[in-house]
């Protein structure tokens, strides 16, 4: 036999041990991370529950689910063991933020108002803001505009004259 015809099955044999090292690989950290689980940490099971570990046997886990529930897993059902933070982000709640000094957007716009504090501080405008609206004192005078462009135009019907 020639090594030609050989080729396509060291190719296959050595695809299949690479496959089957990064499976052996991945089964491994999954059990590192199990043996490094201890009292009081948070975890995933692999059905998704959320609990935090109370006891750690040699095959099997209790957890404690939540006041008064503790519950008895395999420690092949662990899916994964959180950090004290990512598990209070996820069951509680709590951001533990890093960058507490930054800048917060606030979620309404009653913080970028004045306060009656620094209302008091600053000085007071007694200007009228204009709003686009117009004072009684120019009325008159938009009226008289009004009555001269109605007279220079024809007036419009709705197509009722008396004419006929």
């Amino acid at each position: 036999m020639s090594l030609l015809t050989l080729l396509p099955f060291i190719v296959l044999i050595g695809a299949m041990f690479l496959m089957t090292r990064s499976a052996k690989k991945k089964q491994q950290q999954a059990a590192d991370m199990r043996n490094q689980m201890q009292p009081g940490s948070g975890i995933r099971t692999i059905g998704g529950m959320y609990a935090t570990v109370k006891e750690v046997n040699e095959d099997t886990v209790l957890v404690d689910a939540g006041p008064g529930v503790d519950l008895l897993f395999a420690k092949n059902a662990i899916g994964a063991v959180l950090t004290d933070d990512e598990y209070n982000r996820i069951v509680h709640g709590v951001e533990h933020d890093l960058k507490s000094d930054a800048d917060i957007v606030p979620d309404d716009a009653s913080s970028l108002t004045e306060t009656d504090a620094s209302a008091a501080d600053a000085p007071a405008d007694d200007k009228a803001v204009d709003l686009g609206k117009k004072d009684a004192a120019d009325e008159p005078a938009a009226d008289e505009a009004a009555e001269a462009k109605t007279d220079a135009e024809p007036k419009k019907t709705d197509g009722d004259s008396e004419a006929k």
